[in-house]
């Protein structure tokens, strides 16, 4: 006697219920926002015009994303909310897709394992709360991989290849290294032995999608280096990666004790590559151009749960044919016991300290410290993005060092006068607020307009208040009479 198995709508509905849950679960991070949210934040506040000016010169990469963001933030106001609920809403559709896949591939007890496996990975907790694409991009991945498998299952039409190409393009105008799904879903193709009408079908569908990115792809290397901060490929970095392909591995062997299907279709011949070949795909391209992080990749990982997933099918069936009863407890106490075991993560994930620093800390100690007639400095340029975020934090303040506004210069953090202005600006003043990083993750100044900053303080100014919260620094200077 085997247990009853869940219905198709629960096995769909109850991953995207969970992944919800635990996305709207501390979605606030106690009210903070990191530079890369802020980046997001900024630029959607912008006109359409001046995003568009924007991506003339930065973050071409990111355009659809920010012209999405905007579209939101004029609707319903700039939030914090607002800005991670869409990542919250994607990740919740990409564990929809995996418990489908799951399902379809391994039978429900999988799909259903599979799909809430997803929300407890670590690096899915991560960016199911972040202010950026990347959760954007898996849900699209878990779309075009499920459609792929409808149309090798022989159930698709050629509204199906259409729709599986626009996603594939959609997911590449949002983050253009998203195409090395299209290796991934090739070898589920070679796996399945797919007939050569299909494989026509799909290289037409691919190179399509690729000819919609590829004029993003060209263009964005003239911008390569907003990315020239990223570390050359070390081994070290492979270690993590290594680590979920074993475990993918170790989940695909097993999940040959899954039924047999004659179109060849499992739970392996699609994890496993959308697992494994994105690895390796970046790993390569960073040979040529370091790129190696992990967000880059992270709609792999709906391999890693599918396979997951797979096992927990096994496992379900396994203990079911000894105790039948027993069956229907197993899933929830796997959760119960992954979820208590990670909860650790879970808390530090939702928590400020989770990122590198908090704009709107800094913003809140500018306000608590300023004074009519202060001038602001911020080192480096970047930092300014703690008053693009919380311009009503500096009203009254004067940015000394500013020689054209973000806005007006099409960049994300303006365009700053000479050092020579900037010394001559920042004497005519009696207290200067600086915005800076703090020292734990502060660097040397790169700039001779840095440079002249700290050169004017050290010999002109002395230390008022110095604090840091955050990860951010707000120290307070008055002349030295």
């Amino acid at each position: 006697m085997r247990p009853s198995s869940p219905r198709p709508l629960l096995v769909r509905s109850i991953p995207a219920l969970w992944t919800l849950a635990l996305g709207l679960w501390g979605l606030s991070r106690q009210n903070s926002v990191w530079r890369d949210e802020a980046a997001t934040w900024q630029v959607a506040r912008r006109s359409t015009a001046e995003i568009v000016q924007l991506l003339g010169n930065v973050d071409v990469v990111h355009g659809l994303y920010y012209l999405l963001m905007h579209g939101l933030f004029e609707l319903f106001g700039p939030d914090t909310t607002v800005l991670r609920l869409p990542s919250v809403a994607a990740t919740a559709v990409a564990a929809t897709c995996v418990a489908a896949l799951g399902h379809r591939l391994a039978g429900p007890w999988a799909g259903l394992g599979g799909g809430l496996a997803l929300g407890l990975l670590p690096a899915a907790q991560f960016y199911l709360q972040e202010g950026r694409p990347y959760a954007l991009v898996a849900a699209g991945a878990g779309v075009s991989t499920l459609l792929l498998v409808t149309l090798l299952e022989g159930r698709g039409r050629a509204v199906h290849w259409v729709a599986y190409g626009g996603a594939v393009a959609v997911s590449g105008l949002l983050n253009w290294l998203s195409l090395l799904i299209l290796p991934a879903h090739l070898a589920t193709l070679l796996w399945c032995r797919a007939g050569r009408g299909t494989g026509r079908r799909w290289t037409a569908a691919a190179v399509a999608a690729v000819v919609c990115v590829l004029p993003l792809v060209l263009f964005s290397r003239s911008q390569s280096a907003q990315v020239s901060w990223i570390p050359p490929l070390t081994w070290h970095m492979l270690i993590g990666p290594a680590v979920l392909l074993a475990v993918g591995g170790a989940g695909a062997l097993l999940d040959r004790r899954s039924p047999h299907r004659p179109d060849g279709l499992s739970a392996a011949a699609v994890g496993l590559p959308l697992l494994v070949v994105p690895h390796l795909g970046l790993a390569g391209l960073s040979l040529i151009q370091p790129l190696f992080l992990d967000r880059y990749v992270l709609f792999s990982l709906l391999g890693l749960a599918l396979l997951i997933g797979a096992v927990i099918g096994v496992a379900v069936r396994t203990v079911s044919r000894r105790l039948p009863r027993a069956g229907w407890w197993l899933l929830p106490a796997i959760v119960a016991v992954a979820a208590v075991a990670l909860l650790p993560q879970a808390l530090a994930k939702r928590s400020p300290a989770s990122r590198v620093d908090d704009v709107l800390a800094a913003a809140d100690d500018v306000r608590r410290l300023k004074r009519p007639g202060d001038a602001v400095l911020f080192f480096p340029s970047a930092r300014r993005d703690t008053r693009l975020v919380s311009p009503d934090a500096f009203s009254g303040l004067e940015d000394i060092a500013l020689a054209r506004t973000p806005e007006r210069s099409g960049t994300l953090k303006g365009v700053e006068a000479e050092p020579a202005r900037i010394r001559a600006a920042m004497l005519t003043h009696r207290r200067i607020l600086l915005v800076t990083d703090a020292p734990a993750v502060s660097r040397p100044p790169a700039t001779e307009r840095d440079r002249t900053k700290r050169s004017v303080l050290r010999n002109h100014f002395r230390i008022v208040t110095d604090g840091q919260t955050r990860g951010r620094r707000v120290t307070l200077y008055e002349r030295r009479v």
